[in-house]
């Protein structure tokens, strides 16, 4: 692969916040210091900043962004108008994150080693067009979360979905892929498997996850169920086609039994197992059931994108330059 090389570009770095309040400080402190060094060292260019994007937040977090933004030069600040989830607070920095000619995104709980983007930024000099952060290892995982995830990857990976394993949503996308990620409209958002349908020179970029600064995670376990489904539900049909097969083998399972019924009560002129009967039909209901579900989540999905609702509302905007366009939502 002939790669064109990059000249240093003006970074964005763009973080989603939600009630991050206890955090904030150190995320600014930490993310801006690495940033000037950044621009010390000729990596990045002098107009390179931070983008924090407020989610609704119910704490004090976008008075601190606000606060920042007024202070430091390198900082800018988004406000939703509600809570719109991670991935559509992502999309909106994504999208106002211009003046830029390569875009970081991190969550700011600085799990995320931000060393890490200064291997990104070279990944893209050398020409690469999106750079993944992916994690090393998960030995600080709970053995829960380890084996809930790697299982997902492998869900997702055998269902056809392009997913990078033991990656979320830390990469580095230069200007051409993250204005290409912006061409997928659907409001049912999952970028960690829209990027690799983007396409460009990619590279990957191994890193040590960390504790978290402060606060406390905002993806429980009801979060990470829902962020999966909507993974699967927006990126493959193959859960229809289960069904399908599923369907079809106990036809077939069906078809031998009736069979064997047939050839018992000749053999001993009776059949009986009421109780075997019940069984089968409570599990037929729950098969019925479950599978009225998984179309029901997929035509759910359909009713929500023929409406074509605004994916977010911005509300604030702070130390953006006074022509800075409105991106759409």
């Amino acid at each position: 692969m002939n790669l064109k090389p990059n000249p240093a570009p003006r970074l964005a770095i763009v973080i989603p916040c939600y009630n991050e309040s206890e955090v904030f400080p150190f995320c600014l402190r930490e993310m801006g210091d690495y940033l000037n060094d950044m621009i010390r060292q000729n990596l990045v260019q002098a107009e390179s900043y931070i983008l924090f994007v407020d989610d609704g937040s119910r704490d004090d977090t976008w008075q601190q962004i606000s606060a920042a933004a007024k202070e430091h030069s390198f900082v800018r600040g988004l406000k939703l108008s509600c809570n719109k989830g991670h991935q559509a607070a992502l999309l909106a920095g994504l999208a106002n994150a211009t003046q830029a000619d390569a875009i970081v995104s991190i969550d700011a709980d600085l799990q995320d080693d931000i060393n890490a983007i200064g291997r990104m930024v070279q990944s893209y000099m050398a020409g690469h067009e999106v750079v993944y952060g992916v994690r090393a290892s998960r030995q600080t995982d709970t053995a829960f979360k380890r084996t809930t995830a790697e299982l997902f990857y492998r869900m997702m990976t055998f269902m056809g979905v392009k997913q990078v394993f033991n990656h979320a949503d830390f990469r580095l996308l230069s200007q051409r892929a993250c204005a290409a990620l912006l061409e997928y409209h659907e409001r049912n958002i999952y970028i960690r498997g829209l990027v690799p349908l983007v396409g460009f020179p990619a590279e990957e970029v191994f890193y040590d996850r960390k504790e978290r600064k402060a606060g406390i995670s905002k993806y429980p376990l009801r979060k990470m169920i829902a962020l999966a489904m909507e993974g699967i539900t927006s990126m493959t049909v193959s859960p229809l086609r289960l069904i399908t097969f599923v369907g079809a083998g106990i036809g077939a399972i069906s078809v031998l039994l009736v069979l064997c019924a047939i050839a018992y009560w000749m053999l001993e002129g009776y059949v009986s197992g009421w109780s075997l009967v019940i069984i089968v039909l409570f599990f037929m209901t729950g098969l019925q059931m479950l599978s009225l579900g998984i179309v029901g989540e997929y035509v759910g999905k359909i009713y929500l994108e023929t409406k074509e609702r605004p994916r977010y509302h911005i509300e604030r905007k702070e130390g953006f330059p006074v022509n800075h366009p409105s991106a759409p939502a």
